[in-house]
């Protein structure tokens, strides 16, 4: 078994990224180099910006490249809620703003060639127990009667020619949902980001920036640089850098860990005894499972496993044998088959669990995607690049407040117990 992202095993890595010490003056400085910071990278160039990207380690080194490989539409913990939470015309717009991102991904590997495998395969959002029937099935008439009609309900007979399991009740079909190898598609977001004028440092981890007359002065290891403007794309990993100037965003975010398995790949006979359908899939407990087919027919599952804040060899090997117990669970036949990688990866949660972008502390951020951001961050990285070019009105996120949560210092000591709180949730639901 191999301790590291089947994406970043399988995928060619960047080569162009810059060499020699970190100088020169930019319009926009981007930290950070998954989805959003590619993303904001390759528009500025296109625009005819000066932009430096500056990586801590290589780019889809984090999240971007330790993800399920989903591309999921819709608002992750149900519409209804959404609407609640931020009002009608929020939640509509923010509902639109996923579907939007995942068009925008197509448009990018159509435009820019990205060899990645993207699909249009459609998500299946399962009810994983009789009692969850009811609530997914009233978030499923209330989403197609406002938001998006492109989706269909199955029941329990009809899931049977997308999924052999016995394990769930019901579910919801996201037509617009896709999938994709994340790692090619983060080599060709920065080639193309390269191509365009973009520079791009890696292992390159910003540890301070200085206000200047000009803008900023934001300093590396390997050297410093003088941008007009600073866009922050980490996500989780705003409090990985010891020194590192982003302490407004390591309140406001906890990070947990996330955690796959990727078995051997599957002969076709067991792929039909498995996930005929072939798309994305998502269970409804809170501590849940996520799982799809690679394009070389492996069984990508993950899910939370632990509410650990540590993603490293021991604690991935943990969590893999609790993703092994519940694949096994999900699906018997598959008890006995290999698993050739395991690996996890940090996720950004905000405590209301939805992403944020705007400008604080000096600078221009987007973040906070809480597990469902490989495909929002795409279009959130735009939205940052529009921002910088002085375009404020494309961002869905606008005005939406953020308080720090208390007691955070990016060492959240609570989340066992939020564990617990979930768990015991799931148990009486």
């Amino acid at each position: 078994m191999k301790y590291l992202s089947y994406w970043h095993d399988t995928a060619a890595p960047f080569e162009n990224a810059a060499t020699g010490p970190v100088d020169g003056r930019v319009d926009v400085a981007v930290i950070g180099g998954g989805f959003t910071g590619l993303s904001a990278a390759l528009k500025l160039a296109k625009s005819g910006a000066s932009v430096a990207l500056l990586e801590a380690a290589h780019v889809g080194a984090g999240a971007s490249g330790r993800n399920g490989g989903h591309l999921n539409n819709g608002i992750a913990h149900g519409y209804a809620d959404a609407k609640g939470h931020l009002g009608a015309a929020r939640a509509h717009a923010l509902y639109q703003a996923y579907d939007r991102s995942i068009d925008m991904i197509a448009d990018l590997v159509r435009d820019e060639g990205i060899a990645c495998d993207f699909s249009r395969a459609g998500k299946l959002k399962l009810a994983s127990k009789p009692g969850h029937v009811a609530g997914l099935r009233a978030n499923f008439d209330l989403i197609r009667r406002e938001v998006d009609p492109d989706t269909q309900w199955l029941d329990r007979a009809a899931l049977a020619s997308e999924i052999r399991s016995d394990a769930f009740h019901g579910g919801v079909l996201f037509e617009k949902s896709a999938m994709m190898h994340m790692g090619r598609f983060v080599t060709g977001l920065a080639d193309a980001a390269h191509r365009h004028g973009a520079q791009i440092w890696e292992n390159a981890p910003v540890i301070g920036r200085k206000k200047t007359s000009a803008g900023w002065e934001v300093h590396t290891p390997r050297g410093s640089l003088q941008a007009a403007r600073v866009i922050a794309a980490t996500d989780a990993y705003s409090g990985t850098v010891k020194g590192a100037p982003l302490g407004y965003f390591r309140r406001r975010i906890v990070s947990v860990g996330s955690f796959i398995i990727a078995t051997r790949p599957l002969s076709e006979p067991e792929v039909a005894q498995t996930l005929p359908g072939d798309r994305t899939c998502v269970t409804s407990l809170n501590i849940g499972n996520y799982f799809r087919l690679s394009p070389d027919r492996r069984l990508i599952f993950g899910g939370r496993a632990r509410f650990s804040t540590v993603s490293d060899q021991v604690s991935d090997a943990k969590s893999g044998r609790i993703l092994r117990k519940s694949m096994a669970e999900i699906f018997p036949h598959l008890r006995d088959v290999p698993v050739d990688y395991c690996w996890g990866g940090l996720v950004g949660m905000t405590k209301d669990r939805f992403p944020r972008a705007g400008q604080a502390d000096g600078m221009i951020y987007g973040m906070g995607y809480s597990g469902h951001g490989a495909q929002m961050s795409v279009l959130i990285g735009q939205v940052l690049a529009d921002i910088a070019l002085g375009r404020p009105d494309t961002n869905p996120l606008e005005g939406l407040d953020w308080p720090a949560i208390p007691a955070n210092r990016g060492r959240p000591w609570f989340l066992p117990l939020v564990g617990m709180w979930f768990g015991l949730k799931d148990r009486l639901s």
